[in-house]
């Protein structure tokens, strides 16, 4: 991928020297979805970061002053041809309450709907995430439903399934470039 540049950012692919952030927030995981993806050591971020550098599904989404990882962006093309895509975020807490999420995720929709010619972007969001279902509504996602008892990522004591709410939020192209001519929408 050719890496993006905004005001504080750049969004690029992932590289060696990335290892140590990435094992900052994945080694405690604040929601359900990314426990799959916890890290304990910094050998498991060096072999994750190696899968990632090639891979334009993880965006890195690096500080533009320093160039220090703190959090990435994920995407996920339906079919190989398709127009639509399922996107996802993932940042350090340290980063939070900044606008640095938003302003990454803005640049993701700008290259998707106008470099990768997309019709439609989604993203699922567990019922308890405000934060991402906040963000999801700043970028003018609408929420199109909530799935009942959706996925999984833990267990109840008992060792049964905890299952959990998940909330479908999406954007068509001609929402956003509405959204773009009228900031006030």
């Amino acid at each position: 991928m050719q890496s993006i540049h905004t005001d504080r950012l750049i969004l690029r692919n992932f590289k060696s020297t990335d290892a140590a952030g990435l094992l900052e927030y994945t080694s405690n995981p604040r929601v359900n979805c990314f426990l799959d993806g916890k890290m304990n050591t910094l050998e498991e971020a060096i072999a994750e970061v190696q899968k990632r550098i090639n891979d334009d599904s993880h965006i890195a989404v690096s500080l533009k002053e320093t160039d220090e990882l703190i959090g990435e962006l994920f995407l996920m093309q339906e079919e190989r041809d398709s127009d639509t895509f399922n996107i996802g975020w993932n940042f350090n807490a340290r980063y939070e309450g900044k606008g640095l999420a938003r302003e990454s995720a803005e640049a993701l929709l700008e290259y998707l709907y106008m470099q990768k010619d997309a019709r439609r972007l989604y993203a699922y969001v567990e019922d308890d995430n405000f934060r991402s279902q906040k963000l999801c509504e700043k970028l003018g996602m609408r929420q199109e439903g909530c799935m009942m008892e959706f996925v999984t990522f833990t267990k109840h004591p008992d060792g049964t399934p905890k299952y959990e709410n998940t909330y479908m939020y999406a954007l068509l192209k001609w929402e956003w470039l509405k959204r773009k001519e009228s900031p006030s929408i």
